[in-house]
């Protein structure tokens, strides 16, 4: 036996003549390796599927667990240069000889045939699908060490199928390091190299591998995926680990067995489902003739396997695959189950052929295997409760699928569920019962909520299912499986179903009262929609309490009069409300709702609902307290009695807190009260007390009220009763009268808004303290109306003591004090009588009163007398002004009051404010003035001080500094900055201010900044004079500087620009003061500093005199500055910056950022750029420049290459002619755009960029129509194919920078470059080469743009061709017809680039209707005959393309058709002048007398593409006429009366037979037809005349042509009628003949039909019909009687009346007239 690398040998030198002899078969394989490159999938994952269906399809020794195991590794084990190479483990029996010769072949599978034995694989490829990820394949497998290559092979130019021995790259070492040392390698291991651009690809399907790939497999029991990187951060592909177990067999029937498999996953990422078990029914099918295809010939049957996951599905976050050929499709078909079957597979594997037959025929037994399934899921397990089996319905396929096929699957699992018993019901038994859908009902939720609470209640629900359906199982009937439900279609019972159950069971009584409320509630909730029509109206519901106090129960209608049904909105109210509604019964008619039920109510949550439905259903009230106290109100009616008792009830209802006291404040405002006289009072202003014991009558005497409507109570309001058993003492009922309806006595009576007359005369000691007592009560009241409070207070009759004696006055003129108060007030020094109230009359008790005496006037503080002399003294003020020795009496008066510790306050504030003291500033108030002292000089220069006139008053005031600070005088200077401010001059900085005078400014400045008090006026002091002396003489603030040694540099830069604040003149205090500099607007800061700076800066750098010298030294003192803790500020910044100061080499000054300092890196670029490099020349700043180059860098010139691109953008100058352009120049600027491209290319830099400056291999080109070839394009194009960049004269480096070239434009991607691809087709003429342009631009999807003008090159020969529009040419040209009129695509080019012409091109695929109609155009311009294939196959293109537009089309331009001819040719002739024969009889007449035909042609024998009957319909649609339409028919024979003789049997002509046969005719419903219509139509037939004649009865045709001449013919007719003379004529029947028989019963027929339906034309033809079958059976009547029943034909019985009164008379007439022929 050779050895594996022999038998390799021998397979390249015999099979594939290498270092052989020349195989015959070689050009078999060419064509075959062909094949399989166009076969290859297109989808990435296929190699994977192809993988792992191989790995199933393998055999295992025995003992093995089979697997497959896939590594992915960042390494080139193979040196074939790939950077990533994915490794596949198998532990099979390993290749075989015959397994490896398979694989070196095409189409030669190991497996076919083998379908029974398990194999899934499909096609020939398999194996070979790896190509689409590697170039070069590696298997290593019992001894083999081999490869396969994509490339063609040097010695055979073929790929893919040419093994090589591999001796090293890799070894079996290099595999065993990578699968690790831990254990054996396995059998087989195959070693794919990726290609670069399919990593991304593999590694994501990798890492999306379905965990349910083992769901269907039998033999691979563990998979895994996992990378290996030396540094395991950088793996992307997550790993996982599948393993299946099965516990297998539980039960056998119908062919068919179940078992759990389980499945697991060990994967590193966190997913949230590990592990899920499937239980599987496998089921067998014999397979049908009629289902059999040829790639599953000898399977006899097939196994159908639905997987139904008891879990959440292994789906790792993807969507999960519903259909599996043994391996998984990418069919979502939305069901719950999996369905697995010997699948036909579509080529890319990815779904299943669906109109393939044996599919069909699969899942046509689909729904039987489900529906056996689910029976056995849910029926088997007799120990489980059925709500453990609801959630196997989930597995019904309730969502449609977006498969119409698998829809239909979906309807007949669906049909098929419907005729099973499979709907679990609701039992109270221990039995379970399945019904079937229409047998079931569902409940509403909150009902069955119900039923679940009386059973729990103990009510019995056994006769649930005894109303008209069976009720559905309570687990099932949710909302959960409403889909479900709904799938089933299980419907909801009727409403009538609720009101049998209700009435039926005990539910009202017979549960708890929240539960009977539920009820209620339920009942309510579906009133509108489901019961208000139904007995639901009428079963007793509503709980009531009767009269009796027992509890009753109603039904809805009850309700609807004048009864009420009621409850309490409080529990509380509710046997209050009860009690008390007896008493007014007989008015009010109102029930109450038992008192448990109402509480109930008052707990339930959804009571508004109830509520609501109450209130609108029946008369139903809920009462609050308040508003049962109002109906009560109402039922009053004037009634004394129950007015009074109406009283007690609000106040015991008020006493036990039934009603509030805002309530019966309510109900009491408008209360009818019986007053004094009997009467009840229902409109009222007010209310008095009885006058029995009142005080009003007291101190009044008199009932003052009356004239204002107030209602004085009678006695009955004083006695004692009893009302409801609850009792009322005497009296007791006045406290609640005063307090709630407003009875009213003295003190707490509002008075009328009139004068007191009591208070003009002295009151006595106990009406005056009555007088007080009401006057307190009125005031807490605030209603002291102002005619009686001013009657008070004026009257004259409050006793007081004066220091000459007692007397009366009015309050407002009194005072109230101790004694010892009133003598010191006395004193000789007040000078005024104080009237003081006497005390000794009153006693202690008027003290009490204080408050009421204030509110009447009386007056009782120290304060009040200072302000009563304070007043004395201010009068005198105002009538002149107040002299000095005024203001000195002033002054001591205060003095003496501080010396008797008497309070002053009030005397003070009485005077303080008065303009009375002589100042500086004339006549002030006390308060604001100022006594003057030296600490006020320097303020008094600044400010307006008022200060007192020491001129007027001397130097005696002086004395008096105590009191006058009592009366607001400033005494002393005590930093008063304030003050300063205050009065401050307004142009107090105007006369070149002292140093004092500034240094107080910025004194009070920093007071009032402390105070957090306005400086304002202060700073505009200052800001608006030249206040501040500096160097410069007095300057504004504004243009002042305070220096700094760490930025006076600066300022030297420009000397003699920066006035600076004058130390020795202010002292070095002046420092201390920087703040407040700093606000006025001196420059303190650096910052501030520098931004002046700038400004100067700013307009000095244009200047000329900022020469070499100045840029130095600002350059120096910026070095200088940087190196402190100042920070220059953003201005500063940016006016360098911005500012133009810097001269370049371009001859003009430019700004820092502007600039560049040049270097050596800069030198490649600067040819083909304009860039602004720093004047560094002698002529200028030379190289010293180049010291400051840190400096420069911080202001923003640019130094180093990479941080200048961006000038590199701006300065792009190309030179006219860019053969000058150097190589190294572009790669530099490809440099600056690797850098530019971070942050995008501007549209600014894109233009620049846009012109022709790339050397590429059609010339010098612009970014944009240029390509740079790549590996990607090799497989399509050669770089001669279009505008690629010429790689030679940049170097292979211009690779590396393929991104910036995509940025500027350059087409890098192959699949990008399309449109440039196609622009240039028009410069070449080689047919290989276009062809080859062809199929790029196909495989890439291009497509033209609107303006893109499209074009097909048309070979002739192999260099030369024309190229033409698309809609010269057509790719099909099936019948040959079009060889001269269009260019047929497919003499010239393979089937591969049809789409592309068809789709990108729009080329024709066949000629179109119109292409049609032009090539009939020509044939009637050019043709006098066609042949009959010719013709057939246009009209044959018609019939098939036949629609609306074709027909307009057609109508539009066809003006001749074909006609019939004898010739071999057919001939073409005008529409208008041929006819369709629709009437033979005619066709026959006229071919028989014309020479010409005149009829359509049609193709004889008829050929199935071109039925007859379409075709005569497609003429008739485009204008050619009908021979029965188009024909003019004249009778031609005139009857002379001698020649006719009457037929004396008429009968034997229109007989009975025939009127019935016609009435049952028109009786048809179609005819509508009243039975006087249908016997009128028959009664011009009874009334005909019948006549003989034995000449020929004959007839005109004539035709119209377009010429004008009429085409005639003359036909025999044997039947005439003439209606309007009622007469018929025959001709003669000649003897013997079927032809004349059948032409006497047509033509009879004929005629008698259109007689009877003229004003029904399209029925004449079946009554014609039926008359011609009954003339040939001579009217039998038995046989005209069979006849009318097969064509559901009857008489009815008015005019079977009809016929037989007819006949009758006819009988009768011929009775009489033999009898008249006898009497002759």
């Amino acid at each position: 036996m050779a050895t594996p690398k022999e038998h390799i040998d021998e397979i390249r030198r015999k099979k594939f003549s290498i270092g052989g002899e020349l195989n015959p078969l070689m050009e078999d394989l060419h064509q075959a390796v062909k094949n399989l490159s166009a076969e290859l999938y297109a989808k990435d994952v296929h190699f994977l599927m192809e993988l792992i269906q191989n790995a199933e399809d393998n055999e295992y020794p025995e003992g093995v667990n089979p697997s497959l195991e896939l590594i992915i590794i960042s390494e080139d084990i193979t040196g074939t240069g790939a950077p990533t190479t994915l490794l596949i483990f198998n532990n099979e029996k390993g290749f075989s000889s015959k397994n490896i010769e398979s694989i070196c072949s095409v189409g030669r599978s190991t497996k076919k045939g083998n379908r029974k034995r398990g194999y899934i694989g499909e096609k020939g490829i398999g194996f070979k699908s790896v190509f689409l990820i590697t170039a070069q394949p590696y298997i290593f497998s019992n001894g083999y060490q081999i490869r396969f290559n994509e490339e063609p092979c040097p010695h055979t130019n073929l790929g893919y199928i040419i093994p090589e021995w591999v001796e090293k790259n890799p070894t079996l070492a290099d595999v065993q390091r990578i699968y690790g040392s831990h254990a054996a390698l396995p059998t087989t291991t195959i070693i794919l190299p990726l290609k670069s651009d399919k990593i991304k690809a593999v590694k994501q399907q990798l890492s999306s591998i379905q965990p349910e790939v083992l769901l269907f497999l039998s033999k691979i029991k563990q998979f895994s995926v996992k990378e290996i990187n030396k540094d395991p951060s950088l793996n992307t592909v997550n790993a996982i680990s599948i393993s299946s177990e099965i516990n297998f067999v539980t039960r056998k029937n119908i062919d068919a067995d179940s078992y759990t498999l389980h499945l697991s996953t060990d994967e590193a990422s966190d997913v949230t489902e590990k592990e899920c078990s499937y239980y599987m029914w496998r089921q067998k099918f014999p397979v049908k003739e009629e289902d059999r295809v040829e790639r599953r010939l000898g399977v006899e049957e097939w196994v159908i396997t639905l997987a139904f996951p008891l879990g959440q599905r292994l789906n790792r976050g993807m969507s999960s695959p519903g259909v599996y050929a043994f391996l998984p499709t990418e069919m979502v078909t939305n069901f719950p189950f999996i369905i697995q079957a010997d699948f036909v597979l579509a080529s890319s594997r990815e779904t299943i052929l669906l109109d393939n037959k044996w599919n069909q025929g699969i899942l046509a037994r689909v729904p039987s295997a489900f529906v056996n399934a689910f029976n056995s899921l849910i029926k088997t397990s007799e120990d489980v409760p059925v709500s453990t089996l609801i959630p196997m319905f989930r597995f019904l396929p309730v969502c449609s699928s977006s498969y119409p096929k698998l829809n239909v699957v979906r309807e007949w699992i669906k049909k098929k569920l419907l005729e099973e018993n499979i709907i679990p019901c609701q039992s109270y038994s221990d039995q379970k019962i399945f019904r079937k859908h229409c047998e079931v009902g569902r409940l509403m939720p909150s009902f069955w909520d119900i039923l679940k609470k009386g059973r729990k209640q103990g009510l019995s629900l056994h006769s649930l299912s005894s109303h008209g359906k069976y009720i559905l199982n309570s687990s099932f009937d949710t909302e959960e499986y409403d889909d479900v439900l709904n799938f089933l279609d299980v419907e909801p019972v009727n409403s009538e179903w609720y009101a049998k159950c209700i009435r039926s069971s005990n539910l009202v009584l017979g549960v708890a009262e929240e539960d009977y409320l539920e009820l209620l509630r339920f009942i309510a909730e579906n009133w509108v929609s489901s019961f208000h029509r139904t007995e639901m109206k009428n079963v007793p519901l509503l709980k009531y309490v009767g009269p009796d106090g027992d509890v009753a129960l109603s039904n809805i209608t009850m309700w609807n009069g004048f009864s009420m049904i009621c409850m309490s909105a409080e529990s509380r109210h509710i046997s209050w409300m009860i009690d008390w509604s007896r008493e007014f019964i007989r008015v009010t008619v109102r029930y109450f709702m038992p008192k448990s039920t109402q509480e109930a109510i008052g707990c339930f949550s959804k009571r508004g609902t109830l509520l609501e439905w109450l209130q609108n259903q029946v008369r139903f009230w809920v009462a609050s307290a308040y508003d049962f106290a109002v109906i009560l109100y109402n039922s009053l009616k004037g009634d004394q009695q129950l007015a009074i008792a109406y009283v007690h009830f609000l106040y015991h209802s008020l006493s036990q807190h039934h009603l509030t006291k805002g309530n019966v404040d309510s109900l009491c405002g408008s209360i009818p009260l019986v007053d004094n006289y009997g009467h009840v009072i229902t409109q009222r202003n007010g209310v008095l007390v009885p006058a029995n014991g009142s005080k009003w009558v007291e101190l009044m005497g008199a009932n003052t009220w009356r004239e204002l409507g107030y209602v004085e109570l009678g006695e009955d309001y004083l006695r004692p009763a009893t009302f409801a058993g609850t009792i009322t003492k005497e009296r007791q009922l006045m406290t609640f009268l005063k307090t709630h309806v407003a009875a009213s006595d003295i003190p707490d009576i509002s008075p009328p808004n009139i004068q007191l007359s009591a208070a003009y005369a002295p009151l006595t000691k106990k009406n005056a303290f009555l007088l007080l007592d009401w006057i307190r009560s009125l005031r807490y009241k605030r209603d002291l109306p102002a005619k009686f409070l001013t009657s008070i207070k004026t009257g004259r009759w409050l006793k007081i003591s004066l220091s000459g004696g007692p007397g009366y006055r009015p309050p407002s003129e009194s005072f109230l004090f101790n004694s010892s108060a009133g003598d010191l007030l006395q004193d000789e020094s007040v000078m005024v009588d104080i009237p003081l109230i006497d005390q000794e009359f009153y006693g202690n008790g008027i003290n009490n009163y204080k408050e009421e005496l204030k509110t009447i006037g009386v007056m009782f503080e120290y304060s009040e007398v200072c302000q009563y002399v304070g007043k004395h003294v201010m009068s005198l003020a105002t009538s002149s002004a107040l002299t000095k020795s005024n203001v000195f009496q002033i002054l001591n008066f205060i003095r003496f009051l501080m010396l008797k510790v008497l309070p002053a306050n009030e005397f003070i504030h009485s005077i303080r404010d008065g303009r009375w003291l002589k100042t500086s500033c004339g006549d002030r108030s006390p308060v604001g003035s100022v006594l003057f002292d030296q600490e006020w000089r320097a303020a008094s220069q600044i400010s307006d001080i008022p200060f007192i006139d020491e001129n007027h008053y001397g130097k005696e005031i002086l004395r008096y500094e105590m009191e006058l600070q009592l009366l607001g005088v400033v005494v002393g200077f005590n930093k008063k900055y304030q003050l300063v401010t205050d009065h401050l001059k307004s142009q107090a900085c105007s006369k070149y201010p002292t140093a004092e005078a500034i240094v107080l400014i910025f004194e009070c400045m920093r007071h009032c900044e402390r105070n957090s008090r306005s400086y304002d006026k202060l700073l505009q002091a200052l800001q608006g004079d030249k206040c501040l002396k500096t160097n410069k003489g007095y300057k504004l603030p504004s243009d002042c500087f305070l220096p700094n040694t760490d930025w006076d540099c600066l300022l030297k830069v420009f000397s003699n620009d920066f006035p600076l604040i004058d130390e020795d003149f202010y002292g070095t205090k002046i420092l201390s003061y920087r703040n407040e500099l700093k606000q006025a607007g001196v420059v303190v800061e650096f910052e501030l500093a520098a931004q002046r700076f700038s400004a100067v800066f700013k307009n000095q750098a244009s200047s000329s005199s900022f020469g070499r010298e100045r840029v130095l030294s600002f350059l120096s003192s910026y070095r200088q500055i940087s190196n402190t803790n100042n920070q220059f500020p953003s201005d500063f910044r940016r006016n360098v910056c911005e500012s133009k100061w810097l001269q370049t080499r371009l001859g003009v000054p430019r700004s820092p950022k502007e600039c560049i300092l040049f270097g050596p890196e800069w030198e490649p670029v600067s040819s083909i750029t304009l860039l602004p490099f720093i004047d560094d020349s002698d002529n200028y700043y030379g190289q010293g420049i180049h010291e400051y180059r840190k400096e420069l860098k911080s202001l923003g010139v640019t130094i180093k290459f990479k941080d200048g691109v961006k000038f590199v953008a701006t300065s792009i100058c190309f030179p006219q002619d860019p053969s000058t352009i150097a190589p190294e120049s572009v790669l530099s600027l490809l440099q600056c755009i690797q850098i530019l491209r971070e942050d995008g290319l501007t549209d600014a830099f894109q233009k620049k960029v846009s012109q022709s400056w790339i050397k590429t291999v059609a010339g010098y080109k612009s970014p944009d129509q240029s390509l740079l070839f790549g590996s990607d394009w090799g497989s399509l194009l050669r770089r001669i194919d279009g505008p690629f960049i010429d790689e030679e004269f940049y170097g292979p480096i211009i690779t590396a920078y393929k991104n910036e070239l995509k940025d500027i434009g350059v087409t890098v991607e192959v699949s990008n470059g399309c449109s440039l691809i196609a622009s240039y087709l028009d410069f070449h003429s080689e047919f290989s080469t276009i062809v080859r342009v062809y199929n790029y631009l196909h495989k890439k999807g291009w497509w033209p743009s609107n303006d893109t003008p499209r074009r097909i090159w048309i070979p002739n020969g192999s260099h030369n061709g024309v190229w033409i529009g698309p809609e010269k040419c057509v790719i099909h040209d099936k019948d040959g017809l079009f060889g001269s009129e269009l260019n047929v695509l497919e003499k010239h080019y393979k089937s591969e680039l049809f789409a592309f012409f068809s789709g990108v091109m729009r080329v024709k695929s066949h000629p179109s209707v119109d292409d049609y109609c032009k090539l009939w155009k020509d044939w009637e311009d050019s043709k006098e005959q066609l042949s009959h294939s010719e013709c057939s196959s246009f009209w044959a293109y018609i019939s098939k393309h036949w629609s609306k537009g074709t027909e307009k089309i057609l109508s539009d331009r066809l003006s001749k058709v074909p006609v019939e001819s004898e010739s071999d040719g057919i001939l073409l002739s005008s529409k208008h002048d041929v006819f369709i024969a629709d009437d033979l009889q005619l066709k026959h007449l006229f071919k028989e007398s014309s020479p010409d035909s005149i009829f359509v042609w049609y193709p004889q024998p008829s050929i199935p593409s071109l039925p007859r009957t379409k075709l005569l319909d497609i003429y008739s649609k485009i204008g050619v006429r009908k021979i029965s339409e188009s024909v003019h028919k004249e009778d031609i024979t005139k009857l002379e009366a001698s020649e006719l003789q009457p037929v004396p049997e008429k009968g034997t002509v229109i007989g009975k037979g025939l009127l019935k046969l016609i009435l049952g005719f028109l009786a048809d419903p179609s005819m509508e037809l009243e039975a006087g219509q249908r016997q009128e139509a028959v009664k011009g037939l009874l009334d005909l005349k019948v006549f003989e004649t034995e000449s020929a009865i004959e007839v005109s045709y004539k035709l119209s042509m377009s010429s004008g001449n009429i085409k005639s013919v003359n036909a025999s007719r044997v039947m005439r009628r003439d209606w309007e003379d009622s007469k018929f004529f025959m001709q003669k029947k000649k003897s013997g003949g079927h032809k004349n028989k059948i032409e006497y019963a047509i033509i009879f027929a004929k005629v008698i039909s259109e007689g009877v339906l003229r004003e029904k034309e399209e029925h004449i033809d079946a009554l014609s019909e039926l008359i011609k079958l009954a003339f040939l059976l001579d009217f039998d009547e038995e046989a005209v009687g069979y006849l009318m029943r097969s064509k559901n034909i009857q008489v009815f019985m008015e005019d079977e009346e009809f016929l037989s009164s007819a006949f009758s008379m006819g009988t009768n007439d011929k009775k009489r007239n033999g009898k008249r022929r006898r009497d002759q």
